[in-house]
């Protein structure tokens, strides 16, 4: 029996679900879409067997199949980054895996910096309501007052100062190119492990369109979907020193059983990322992200650091007298989907900050290019300038429903 019949309900809310993505534009940095063979995959019969252990050491039998799964996967990890770092397949999603980092290397209460959350940085690089700030010592660096990019000078003080045992980099909405050979100089000076979790932007560096922090870092960590295209899910590679104590901080220190369909769905993305077609998707993302940010520029509107190097931008929202939430929702109701975001510095509270975030990945994959991120620039300038004209809402709305109409889903159409 098909979903439709057995589940009415879950089947109308997912019919729900592709009319309003296929109807509007997903513009949010994290989000992407996966193609039909990664969603085969995560589906598929993997997802009933129990694995727990690592290849050719399971704790339950009937693995023999699932160890060749997990080691192409492995082995295809590699082949993308072009690196021969171990790798560890299993983390569930990119918390877990920086958290499997911090228990595999630290002992709780050890010092740690990492990205100020408030300057561009992610909940697990320390934020005190998060279990990062919670059982270790972190110290947060951020970016300068005057052009809002990481202070590389001032990281270097504080490492001095503070003597960590680990310093992550990468970052969850900063829109410049990270340098991870100067931050693993600053690391290694002061006896420190480099992490760099490059989640948000590890299809760039797959594609080539970001520095990769190979063979500079110790450890990276990187989620699986976002510019990856992947399944939901997470990824380690670190050298080999590390290797022991971070996969026995996954197994058996964090999770049990790996999610076997969503290693296939990983396999199936890492295999994609090799291609040709890849490396153009790649690109496109940043001329993309560098096409709306100049529109929007020339429009009149303050992006934090004056424009985009990679995937996503941050808009101050101040000079247009709006916040946040206010601005989301009006966009939500265009049919271009945002979130709300704090600016470095921001004077607002988090709840209801002074920017939104913008990023291009699902829409470059739907095959949008840098002349359409100019009209949808032009549609975000009319809507937050007009977030009380009802009449200006549904016409952006009318539009942006019969452009998005043109674009197919992946995963779904192709």
């Amino acid at each position: 029996m098909n979903l439709q019949a057995k589940d009415p309900a879950i089947f109308d809310l997912i019919q729900q679900e592709e009319r309003r993505q296929r109807e509007g534009l997903e513009l949010i940095p994290s989000e992407n879409y996966a193609s039909k063979a990664v969603l085969q995959a995560v589906g598929s019969i993997f997802m009933d067997k129990y694995s727990e252990g690592y290849p050719r050491k399971r704790y339950y039998g009937g693995n023999e199949v699932v160890d060749e799964l997990e080691e192409l996967c492995i082995q295809r990890a590699r082949a993308v980054f072009e690196t021969d770092y171990h790798v560890n397949v299993q983390p569930l999603s990119g918390s877990p895996a920086n958290m499997a980092v911090y228990v595999g290397l630290l002992e709780f209460g050890d010092k740690v910096l990492g990205m100020n959350l408030a300057h561009g940085g992610h909940l697990t690089h320390g934020h005190k309501v998060n279990f990062s700030g919670r059982a270790f010592n972190f110290v947060q660096y951020g970016v300068r007052a005057d052009d809002e990019r990481i202070d590389y000078d001032a990281l270097e003080r504080i490492a001095n100062d503070e003597q960590p045992k680990l310093i992550v980099s990468g970052a969850t909405c900063y829109p410049r190119l990270i340098d991870f050979e100067r931050i693993s100089g600053i690391a290694h000076a002061v006896g420190a492990v480099h992490m760099a979790d490059v989640s948000h932007i590890a299809g760039l560096i797959a594609g080539g369109a970001h520095p990769s922090p190979f063979p500079h870092t110790d450890v990276v960590t990187t989620t699986t979907h976002k510019t990856l295209r992947g399944p939901r899910g997470a990824v380690i590679f670190c050298q080999p020193q590390f290797a022991e104590r971070i996969d026995k901080a996954i197994f058996p220190g964090l999770q049990g059983g790996p999610h076997d369909h969503v290693n296939a769905g990983k396999a199936v993305a890492f295999a994609e990322a090799l291609t040709p077609e890849f490396k153009l998707y790649a690109k496109q993302v940043v001329a993309n992200a560098q096409a709306m940010a100049g529109e929007l520029m020339k429009l009149g509107h303050r992006l934090v650091s004056g424009g985009t190097e990679n995937h996503l931008m941050l808009l101050d929202l101040r000079p247009l007298n709006l916040q946040g939430r206010a601005a989301t929702t009006t966009l939500d109701r265009c049919g271009l989907t945002v979130n709300q975001n704090a600016i470095p510095f921001d004077p607002a509270k988090p709840f209801n900050p002074s920017g939104i975030r913008l990023g291009t990945p699902s829409v470059t994959s739907r095959g949008i290019n840098d002349d359409d991120m100019r009209q949808i620039a032009r549609w975000i300038d009319r809507a937050l300038r007009n977030p009380e004209d009802d009449s200006v809402v549904a016409q952006i709305r009318e539009e942006t429903r019969a452009f998005a109409r043109q674009f197919p889903l992946p995963g779904l159409d192709l």
